[in-house]
C-alpha cells in the first residue's frame, strides 16, 4: 500500500540551546537523514521545518506560524500528502528509527484501527513515531491546530500499540542524550 511520510523537523530545541537537532550526526548520518531513510518508499516525503540542503526528493513545508507546535506542523504536512491513504509521522530526532520500524508500524494498521504508534520501554505511546490512516488524521485535527497537544488530538482515535525494539523510541532532547550516540 502506498504511503506518505512526514518528518517534523522544526522545533526550537530549547534544551539543546537552539541547535538544529535534525542536523546532529549519529553514526555518520544526520538525524534527519536517518528519519528519511526509515521512510524509504514514502511518496510524497515531506519535511515540516526550515529547508536544508542535501536532501533531494523532499517536499519542504512550514506551518503558517513556525514554532506553534507539532499539531500545527502536522496540519502543514498533511496539506502536502495528497490522497495517500496512509501517512507515517516521525520526529526528526530519533536516532534509532529504521525502515523496519516503519514497516512494523504500517503493519499495525489492521481492522478498524486509525493509527499505530510505538510503545517505548516505559509503556508510553510515542506520538511522533506512528503510522496513520490519513483520513483519520485529517478528521482529528482541530480547526485551530496551533499550540495543541498530539496526545489530546489523537486521543479519540483507535490506536494500536507496536512495542519498540531496542533504541527505536529513543529521542535526543538534551546534550546528554546526544552524548550517548556520539
Amino acid at each position: 500500500m502506498t504511503f506518505a511520510g512526514i518528518v517534523l523537523a522544526g522545533g526550537a530545541a530549547r534544551r539543546m540551546s537552539g541547535v538544529d537537532k535534525p542536523e546532529l550526526v549519529v553514526r555518520g548520518s544526520s538525524l534527519l537523514a536517518r528519519a528519511l531513510a526509515a521512510l524509504a518508499g514514502a511518496r510524497p516525503l515531506v519535511v515540516v521545518g526550515p529547508a536544508r540542503p542535501g536532501y533531494p526528493g523532499v517536499v519542504w513545508t512550514r506551518e503558517p506560524v513556525p514554532g506553534t507546535g507539532p499539531v500545527a506542523a502536522l496540519a502543514a504536512g498533511l496539506g502536502t500528502v495528497g490522497d495517500a491513504p496512509v501517512t507515517v509521522l516521525l520526529a526528526g530526532d530519533l536516532p534509532g528509527i529504521r525502515e523496519s520500524t516503519v514497516e512494523r508500524l504500517r503493519a499495525g494498521l489492521t481492522g478498524d484501527v486509525d493509527g499505530a504508534v510505538l510503545l517505548d520501554a516505559a509503556g508510553e505511546r510515542q506520538w511522533l513515531a506512528g503510522a496513520w490512516r490519513t483520513a483519520a488524521l485529517r478528521g482529528a485535527l482541530p480547526e485551530a491546530p496551533e499550540n495543541r497537544s498530539l496526545r489530546r488530538t489523537f486521543g479519540g482515535l483507535r490506536i494500536a500499540e507496536v512495542v519498540a525494539e531496542q533504541g527505536e523510541a529513543e529521542d535526543i532532547d538534551t546534550p546528554e542524550d546526544w552524548a550517548r550516540y556520539r
